[in-house]
């Protein structure tokens, strides 16, 4: 997990315990897991007897760090941002102690910020960087040709700031983040050297990505997000069980907290069985546990089942609305009007002409003596007819040709 590291820092880390931060902004109310990589740079901070702190970017959010983007973002207002810090904070609590010595902290930027003028920032602040050190950063240099706001540019005098505060009111020594924050955490280090007269460290960590090129912690619908209002922790554990063999390895490594032989011997147990997804089963289900709990990973297990293993109807029914839904979002589906099952309907006119699951009668009664149809997992024969008692939580029916063709049914 280790990119670049400052000389001194070893040193320092033997010698006392010593205060690192990660800075996140609040531009959403749940955190994704592309921030997982400085979360567990920081869990990893805390077991080995240090303390970590979070910052939160209720000031640098209303600015905008312009690092590996190509266009400026949407400034948040005070509410919004608020709402947001609470949330990522509760997540936060999942993986971070708070209690204790050496428990975790949060601060808020927004907390010193609000207390400083324009003309005091530049006057006590800027006067200390110069705009050719500035310049010569790779968050600002890639940006030249397309431009870039006074607002962006002056974001790294902001962040460098505050390392500055929190080493001289929290002792904080050392700020931890991914390697396109170099330039920025130097900043801060520079600042605290030229108006500080201290010293303090940065460490960063590779920017994860995957091994076909694509980002990671991106899926077809966005980010995979730690709220599972956002992705169900159906959607978040397939992300993990879905995993290439040659990122399975990387991945287990750096979010999870197993030891170097276990890592190893999964890894053998998946070289003489591919097939068994050992490893990606092991990356899935620690992860989905930590973040979700048990009963949210015993539901994403059997969501899986449920598409890609043996299932009945009892184990649709033992799924929550929310994650039946999530399972089969991509499928073809139609909506129906209630009373067209209350007295009960044959089961080749719902097939065919009710729901067009089926293009005709005729190939209905095909489907149904090949015995490929199921209604909730059920077989189902040419002399089944289907009633609102049949709807799985009193709203859905789940057709089904052979061993993958779906079609959900919705009753409005």
């Amino acid at each position: 997990m280790l990119h670049d590291i400052m000389p001194g820092l070893e040193d320092q880390l033997k010698k006392e315990v010593t205060t690192g931060y990660v800075g996140f902004d609040p531009t959403a109310d749940s955190l994704h897991i592309g921030n997982l990589v400085p979360v567990m740079l920081l869990v990893h901070w805390q077991r080995a007897g240090h303390k970590p702190m979070v910052l939160v970017g209720g000031a640098t959010g209303m600015v905008g760090d312009p690092s590996g983007k190509t266009k400026e973002r949407q400034l948040l207002d005070l509410e919004v941002m608020q709402h947001n810090l609470d949330c990522q904070k509760a997540q936060l609590s999942r993986f971070l102690d708070f209690e204790g010595e050496n428990g975790a902290a949060v601060v808020n930027n927004f907390d010193w910020f609000k207390q400083i003028n324009f003309l005091e920032f530049i006057r006590d602040v800027g006067k200390h960087i110069t705009v050719n050190y500035m310049m010569s950063k790779d968050s600002v240099k890639n940006r030249l040709e397309s431009g870039m706001s006074f607002t962006e540019f002056s974001y790294q005098l902001v962040q460098g700031y505050d390392f500055f505060h929190l080493w001289k009111n929290k002792n904080c020594m050392v700020q931890m983040g991914g390697s396109d924050q170099w330039g920025n955490i130097v900043t801060g280090t520079e600042l605290i050297r030229k108006k500080g007269g201290g010293q303090a460290f940065a460490l960063t960590a590779p920017l994860l990505t995957k091994a076909d090129g694509s980002k990671f912690g991106k899926s077809e619908g966005g980010n995979i997000w730690i709220d599972k209002k956002k992705t169900s922790a159906y959607k978040f554990y397939q992300y993990w069980i879905n995993s290439a063999d040659e990122d399975s390895g990387k991945y287990i490594r750096i979010f999870t907290l197993k030891g170097k032989e276990e890592i190893e011997s999964l890894e053998a147990q998946h070289a003489e069985n591919p097939r068994a997804r050992i490893l990606q089963k092991a990356l899935a289900e620690d992860i989905t546990l930590r973040i979700h709990g048990p009963e949210d990973l015993k539901t994403a297990i059997a969501a899986s089942g449920i598409l890609f293993g043996k299932s009945v109807k009892a184990d649709l029914e033992a799924l929550p609305e929310s994650e039946f839904l999530s399972v089969f979002e991509g499928v073809d589906q139609t909506t129906i009007k209630a009373d067209a099952l209350s007295n009960g309907i044959g089961i080749i006119e719902l097939l065919s002409e009710l729901t067009g699951f089926l293009p005709s009668k005729g190939e209905a009664r095909r489907a149904l003596k090949e015995n490929s149809i199921r209604v909730n997992k059920d077989l189902v024969n040419d002399t089944t007819s289907v009633t609102t008692s049949d709807l799985l939580n009193g709203r859905q029916l789940l057709l089904q040709r052979g061993k993958k063709t779906y079609f959900l049914v919705s009753v409005a």
